[in-house]
């Protein structure tokens, strides 16, 4: 099969899936229409309608090929860092930094990302932007709180900005034998991360008994993190075929960042109920805010880049 091939039966399949969905939805709403609404129900909707949103705006990216995937994270992470920073403690001292990291720190990494600059997209927020936000922000003279301020600033260009550009990333990697695929392999990263999410909740609802951070995320269980993580790993091992892995080697690194998926989501969550709030935005229907519904991904993705660079690139 031709990239092009790959790419319509990745999307055929998805586009089936949530057809079914759609149709579970709507039947489960009408055989409810003589009763009182159920809010299980009609969350389940709002996501399934949601969903039909991000595949089409993910397609349409695809259209464009590497431009669009580019311009598609990007825009997504300056989403994301608008909603992290809105929960951070900031102040007037502070805008000179933050104007650097939405208008300088952001565009030039998805600028080196198309230039295909690895030796500079790899340490250019984790070197040079941890050292010139603190920078800026000190010439502005307010000490108050200045070292959780510049953290906190810090820590959402790793998460929102480093940490997401890698899945854009993976269309700069030279696999030998897979030229022209490479947006397959976003396909492969953001497919396995977020149905092991929906199937860690699936799973936890079933036969959840055994919470696993009942302060951080009340949902999670661990039958719920298993059944959701074994599902997604074989998920992975059957999508074996739009990569340049076998199925063994597609099932391992499906386990590998399906795991860092969940961990990640712990993280976010601390960092939610830190400022006491359930999501991160509301800019989605049914999922919460950009961060909500990518802070799986967000710690997947660089996982996933290094381990194909290394062991799949000359």
């Amino acid at each position: 099969m031709t990239a092009t091939e790959q790419i319509l039966a990745v999307f055929g399949g998805v586009a089936v899936i949530l057809v079914i969905a759609t149709i579970v939805g709507r039947v489960l709403r009408y055989r409810r229409r003589a009763e009182s609404p159920s809010p299980v129900i009609e969350n389940l909707n709002a996501r399934i309608n949601a969903w039909w949103a991000m595949v089409a705006l993910v397609g349409l990216a695809f259209l464009f090929g590497k431009t669009g995937a580019i311009l598609l994270f990007a825009l997504l992470s300056f989403a994301a860092l608008r909603e992290f920073i809105t929960l951070t403690h900031t102040r007037r001292g502070d805008h000179w930094a933050l104007f650097a990291a939405f208008f300088v720190v952001l565009p030039v990494q998805y600028a080196l990302i198309a230039d295909a600059w690895y030796g500079l997209y790899s340490v250019f927020i984790p070197v040079y932007a941890f050292l010139l936000l603190p920078i800026v922000s000190s010439l502005r003279g307010d000490p108050q709180h200045f070292l959780e301020r510049v953290a906190e600033v810090q820590w959402g260009l790793m998460i929102c900005v480093f940490c997401l550009s890698h899945v854009p990333a993976l269309l700069t990697l030279d696999i030998p034998g897979y030229e022209g695929r490479n947006l397959l392999l976003i396909a492969f990263l953001v497919m396995v991360v977020q149905i092991s999410d929906v199937l860690q909740y699936v799973w936890g609802k079933l036969l959840g008994r055994h919470k696993i951070a009942p302060t951080l995320s009340p949902s999670k269980t661990v039958e719920g993190f298993v059944g959701g993580v074994l599902s997604a790993t074989a998920l992975g091992a059957g999508l074996w075929w739009i990569t340049p892995f076998n199925p063994w080697q597609a099932s391992l690194l499906a386990l590998a960042i399906t795991v860092m998926g969940f961990l990640g989501g712990l993280v976010m969550s601390a960092i939610k109920r830190d400022r006491g709030v359930k999501d991160w935005g509301w800019m989605i229907e049914g999922h919460g805010g950009v961060l909500d519904r990518l802070d799986s991904v967000i710690f997947a993705a660089p996982i996933f880049f290094h381990l194909v660079r290394y062991w799949w690139t000359p």
